[in-house]
């Protein structure tokens, strides 16, 4: 079966929202500039109207065959789009599409200056594509070709991005959450060390806010977004202890690997990392320098659910879980339910990015009783709903036509 087109398609759509759809954005590490601290900084999805809609664009992949079956990826940003188009369409084109190991080291070794960033998350979208095909042409879900499932259904925690920070809001939030039987929730404050006691202080409310809505039983967790340092995050931890997080995560910068392992050493509280990481030899820097009790990897962004294997295979013998970050809920819950539980103890469901992820699919994967249950179709599981997209085009990028990063020169096919 061979690979005939690498179809991108750009969808748009709109739902109502009496609110901004945003509410507070996290701390980012450039911030450590004032005047971008200053700045709102809210996601550019979805564009807020001037009717009180909200409009997403966005681009999924489909990989087309020489036997009518099609595989499905994405949602996934422009330039993802464009490193498909420009480096690994033409590179595929008449291979084998159910050589998903063949396609990834061909893929890997002709983007050596791309191990990591964009164009990993270009071979991330294709072998998640290729994944899905592949299930298609067995006519089985993706999890039984991997070996699952383990269990159906699985946990998930609320992970809060863009929720309101003002302590009212906070609780309502939380424990309308814990309500709904998730077993964890995670925030994300919008301080950090330049915001000196002030910022200290409201980070402990926070944390304090939470464990009283969701009670002692359930778990809360602080993510620094790459944005504190070692004193800074070891203090936190000293003064968070008696709150029992479940962990701290991703306290600074990716590269300073060094610096993670010493926060872990020293800190009160576990600590979660591996966001920004890709591919099983960057996260083996991180086991072998013992910087994580908690490994987060997103499956469309390190590699997809080939390489996801090999990492959580990688990890189980350091005795570190995985808990992928919560990009893709069907790729994620799929490689997730074919694991050892100890290796994927918790699926995160990051609720206001799914609205948009998933906007476009026939039927969102959404917890009930904070469970996430599997998808029992072929593949993934997946279909776009032709009603919820009010326009399209098909991408494709002509040499003298746009630069990385840009749509506007995008042609149609």
């Amino acid at each position: 079966m061979k690979i005939t087109r690498f179809r991108l398609r750009e969808v748009t759509g709109t739902f109502p929202s009496a609110e901004p759809f945003w509410q507070e954005r996290l701390i980012r590490p450039i911030d450590v500039y004032p005047e971008h601290r200053a700045q709102p900084a809210l996601p550019a999805i979805p564009v807020r109207l001037d009717d009180g809609l909200n409009q997403i664009r966005t681009v999924f992949l489909e990989i087309e065959t020489d036997e009518g079956v099609t595989g499905l990826g994405g949602p996934m940003e422009h330039d993802v789009a464009f490193v498909i188009d420009q480096a690994f369409a033409p590179l595929l084109l008449g291979e084998d599409a159910l050589a998903t190991e063949r396609l990834w080291d061909k893929m890997y070794r002709a983007a050596v200056h791309g191990r990591k960033g964009v164009a990993m998350m270009a071979i991330s979208v294709i072998d998640c594509a290729l994944w899905d095909l592949r299930g298609r042409w067995h006519d089985t879900p993706v999890y039984r070709l991997l070996g699952g499932p383990v269990r159906t259904e699985l946990p998930a925690y609320a992970s809060a991005l863009g929720f309101s920070l003002a302590p009212d809001k906070v609780a309502e939030r939380a424990k309308a959450f814990a309500d709904d039987g998730y077993v964890a929730t995670k925030w994300f404050p919008r301080w950090g060390p330049a915001d000196g006691p002030e910022g200290i202080r409201k980070t402990i409310e926070l944390a304090e806010t939470l464990r009283e809505a969701i009670g002692p039983d359930r778990d809360f967790m602080l993510d620094a977004w790459m944005s504190w340092d070692v004193p800074y995050t070891v203090r936190m931890s000293e003064l968070l202890a008696d709150l029992r997080p479940r962990w701290l995560e991703e306290p600074v910068m990716p590269d300073m690997i060094g610096a993670c392992a010493e926060i872990r050493r020293r800190s009160r509280v576990p600590i979660a990392t591996g966001e920004h990481e890709y591919t099983r030899w960057g996260i083996k820097t991180l086991l072998d320098a013992g910087a994580s009790e908690v490994l987060q990897p997103d499956t469309y962004w390190a590699g997809g659910i080939s390489e996801m294997v090999k990492i959580a295979a990688l990890a189980s013998a350091y005795g570190i879980p995985v808990i992928p970050h919560g990009h893709s809920v069907p790729a994620n819950l799929h490689l997730s339910a074919a694991l050892p539980i100890p290796n994927v103890p918790l699926v995160e469901y990051l609720v206001n990015w799914q609205a948009l992820f998933q906007h476009f699919w026939k039927e969102p994967l959404v917890p009930v009783n904070g469970m996430l249950r599997l998808p029992d179709g072929p593949g993934m599981g997946m279909e776009l709903d032709p009603a919820k997209i009010e326009s399209e085009r098909d991408l494709h990028w002509g040499d003298d036509q746009v630069k990385l990063g840009s749509v506007d020169g995008a042609a149609a096919r």
